[in-house]
C-alpha cells in the first residue's frame, strides 16, 4: 500500500501568497528544522520544496499521523505567530496521503498544478529539493523510489501531450515576434527603459546573440547593468532625441504616464531610412504614440495583442491538461505496481544474503575437502556452478514474489479510485 506517503502543501490555489512565505522554513540551514520534524513527528523520511507559489513537505511515515498534523507542524515551525493566524493557516494546508500524495506530487512535477500550467521550471526545482535533503541524509528508499518516478513521469507528459507547448509571457510572446520577423543577430536594437519587463527582454536578446543593443533609460545606473550584460552601450533617456544612428528594432518599456515615443521623435530616430521596422510596445499605458504604426512602415508588436495570444495559448494548454490527466491515472497504477515490487525486493534482501552465504559456506566449509581434492579448472568449474544456482535461485525467488506482488497491486488499485 501507499498510505506511508504524505504530502503537506499550501498553495497558491488555497491561500495569498505572504501565508506561503509564512509556511516557508525560517532558519538559515533548513536541514535542522527537517530533522526537527522528522525527530517530533516520527517521519522516516522528508523531502521540503519551497517555490515561489507554494511549499510542499512529502514525508513517508509507517506511523499514523495526527489529524491536527498542519496545525502542528505550522506551530513548529513558527512558533512565534499567533494561535489565530497558525489555525487559519491550517485550515488552507492539504493534507494528502497515500494515492492522493503521489497523484499531486506527478501533477506539480508535470506542472498541472502550477501558476502557469506548461511551466517546466518545476521538474528542476523539484529535483534539486530532492538532491538536497538526500545529500543531508532527510530522504531514503521510499522517496528516491517516489521522486525517480515523479521526474520520468513529468518528462513523459511533456512529450506525450503539448502542455508546455505555446509560450504564455508577453515577453516570451513579444520575443517570439520580434525573432520571427528575420532580424539578424547584428540588427541594431533600441531598447527604451531598464525595468523588469525589458530586463526579461535582455535574458532573450542574450540567448539569442543580439548585442547590437543600445539602452536608454533615466537612470543611466540601471541602463549600464543590462547594456553590460548584452555588450552593448548605455545612454541616458534624454539622450534619445539626438539619437542618429538609425535602428531597426525599436523596444519600449518604461513607467511613462503618456507615449514616450511620438511620431516626431520616431521620425527623427529613423534617420532618414525607410524601410519595415520592428516595434515592441509591451508599456501599460502605450509608450509608443498609436498613430505610429499607421504612419510609419512598421510591424507593431503591443501588449493587448500579445494578451489575446496568451489567452488562446492558455486554452490550448489546458486543454492538453487533460490529456495529461488521463496519463497520470495510468502512471499512478503503474507507481502502485512498482511500489509493490520494490517491497519484495527489500523484503527479500535476508533470503538474497542467507543464499550467498549457503553458497559460500558449501564451497569452504561443508564441501572443502573434497573441493581441495579436485584440481584448479574443476575446482573453477564447481565455483561458476554454484554461481550460477546462486543467481538462479535468487532471480526465481524474486521474478516469483514480484509477479505475486503486481497481481496484488492491481487487484488494490481496481478497487481504489484513481
Amino acid at each position: 500500500m501507499l498510505d506511508g506517503y504524505h504530502l503537506l502543501t499550501l498553495t497558491h490555489r488555497q491561500a495569498p501568497l505572504d501565508w506561503i512565505g509564512q509556511a516557508l522554513i525560517r532558519q538559515e540551514e533548513p536541514a535542522d528544522a527537517l530533522r526537527d520534524l522528522k525527530h517530533r513527528f516520527g517521519w522516516e523520511e522528508v523531502l521540503y520544496l519551497p517555490t515561489c507559489n507554494r511549499v510542499i513537505y512529502l514525508f513517508y511515515s509507517s506511523n499514523p499521523v495526527a489529524k491536527s498534523l498542519a496545525a502542528d507542524v505550522l506551530t513548529a515551525l513558527r512558533p512565534e505567530l499567533p494561535g489565530e493566524q497558525i489555525h487559519a493557516m491550517a485550515l488552507k494546508m492539504q493534507h494528502l496521503q497515500g494515492a492522493a500524495a503521489v497523484r499531486h506530487l506527478l501533477e506539480v512535477a508535470a506542472s498541472m498544478d502550477s501558476l502557469i500550467v506548461g511551466e517546466r521550471e518545476i521538474i528542476r526545482q523539484l529535483r534539486e529539493a530532492y538532491e538536497r535533503c538526500l545529500d543531508q541524509g532527510l530522504t531514503g528508499d521510499h522517496l528516491r523510489l517516489l521522486l525517480r518516478f515523479t521526474i520520468e513521469t513529468a518528462k513523459e507528459v511533456y512529450t506525450a501531450t503539448g502542455i508546455g507547448e505555446k509560450a504564455l509571457s508577453v515577453v516570451a510572446l513579444a520575443f517570439g515576434q520580434l525573432h520571427e520577423a528575420g532580424l539578424s543577430p547584428q540588427a541594431r536594437i533600441l531598447l527604451v527603459g531598464a525595468g523588469q519587463t525589458n530586463s526579461l527582454m535582455a535574458k532573450f536578446l542574450f540567448k539569442y546573440g543580439y548585442q547590437n543593443v543600445t539602452v536608454f533609460n533615466r537612470s543611466l545606473n540601471k541602463a549600464q547593468v543590462l547594456a553590460d550584460y548584452l555588450g552593448g552601450r548605455a545612454l541616458p533617456l534624454d539622450a534619445l532625441p539626438h539619437y542618429t544612428a538609425g535602428f531597426d528594432a525599436l523596444l519600449v518599456c518604461t513607467g511613462a504616464l503618456e507615449p514616450v515615443i511620438t511620431p516626431a521623435l520616431y521620425h527623427r530616430l529613423l534617420a532618414a531610412e525607410s524601410d519595415t521596422k520592428v516595434v515592441v510596445d509591451l508599456s501599460i499605458p502605450n509608450n509608443v504614440d498609436t498613430r505610429i504604426p499607421h504612419t510609419f512602415p512598421v510591424r507593431y508588436i503591443e501588449i493587448e495583442g500579445l494578451r489575446e495570444t496568451a489567452r488562446e495559448n492558455l486554452a490550448h494548454r489546458e486543454a492538453e491538461r487533460q490529456k495529461a490527466d488521463v496519463l497520470l491515472n495510468g502512471k499512478l497504477r503503474e507507481f502502485r505496481e512498482r511500489w509493490h515490487q520494490r517491497q519484495v525486493e527489500r523484503a527479500l534482501l535476508p533470503v538474497v544474503d542467507e543464499v550467498r552465504l549457503a553458497k559460500e559456506r558449501a564451497l569452504t566449509e561443508v564441501f572443502a575437502k573434497e573441493i581441495a581434492l579436485l584440481d584448479a579448472d574443476t575446482q573453477a568449474l564447481v565455483g561458476r556452478m554454484m554461481g550460477y544456482l546462486e543467481k538462479k535461485s535468487v532471480a526465481t525467488a524474486m521474478r516469483t514474489m514480484k509477479e505475486i506482488a503486481t497481481t496484488a497491486g492491481r487487484r488494490v488499485a481496481a478497487a481504489s479510485p484513481a
